[in-house]
């Protein structure tokens, strides 16, 4: 099957049907367009997302099964609940946005490459400058040393990359961020495709097409009312 080639100068265009998506590799569904507000907005509304290497035009996906977690079903391990409880880092939300993608996109020690370009910082920081990008940062004496961010819709959250420098760091902020999204009625949180360190924290695989139809359910409906207000 032939890759649908967006357009990059029509941030309306259409996406295909996500059933048209390639099993090899799973869920590529497109290549090319770029990387507008409502280009992004309108891929995570129909269960697509962006992701390519430094060297690669924008690829969009669409995997079969995704990776889903759902609030309630989080998992916290012993030996996570002890760290939790000494309560070493603290953490906020939405204070260091910039800072939190830009430690995201420094390679890991297994990979050559970031797929964090500067055409994707920028774009998700207007996301996050117009209410749809957030973050969550663990500190450790005043200095950033774990972090994650993603996208909102309706009540669900669309997790996109998390980092850390210190151990442990990224869970806590991640097992906080979960609990705030529960407390302001989120339903669904995107881990897009299958890790083992996502399922360890109740995270599990769902059809696409039931995936389409959490975002059908969800997307449309508004989470508490202060959500990520005065924080």
């Amino acid at each position: 099957m032939q890759l649908t080639v967006l357009d990059p100068n029509d941030q309306e265009q259409n996406f295909p049907s996500i059933s048209q998506a390639l099993s090899v590799p799973d869920g590529l569904l497109a290549v090319g367009g770029c990387l507008s507000k409502s280009r992004l907005l309108n891929a995570y509304r129909q269960g697509i997302f962006p992701w390519n290497g430094p060297d690669e035009p924008i690829l969009w996906w669409s995997p079969n099964p995704r990776l889903v977690l759902f609030p309630d079903k989080l998992v916290i391990s012993r030996s996570l609940g002890k760290v939790l409880r000494k309560q070493k880092f603290t953490i906020t939300i939405d204070q260091a946005f910039a800072e939190v993608i830009a430690a995201c996109s420094k390679p890991r020690k297994e990979e050559l490459g970031t797929w964090i370009t500067q055409g994707v910082f920028q774009a998700y920081h207007e996301l996050h400058k117009s209410g749809y990008a957030h973050s969550a940062e663990a500190w450790l004496n005043g200095e950033l040393v774990g972090g994650l961010y993603g996208i909102t819709m309706g009540r669900v959250f669309f997790g996109e990359s998390m980092f850390y420098s210190k151990t442990d760091a990224s869970k806590v902020a991640f097992v906080n961020m979960v609990g705030q999204l529960k407390r302001w009625g989120y339903q669904v949180i995107d881990c897009q495709v299958s890790t083992r360190h996502l399922i360890n924290f109740g995270a599990e695989e769902v059809a696409r097409d039931d995936f389409v139809r959490l975002l059908d359910q969800y997307c449309d409906e508004s989470p508490d009312p202060l959500a990520w207000k005065n924080i």
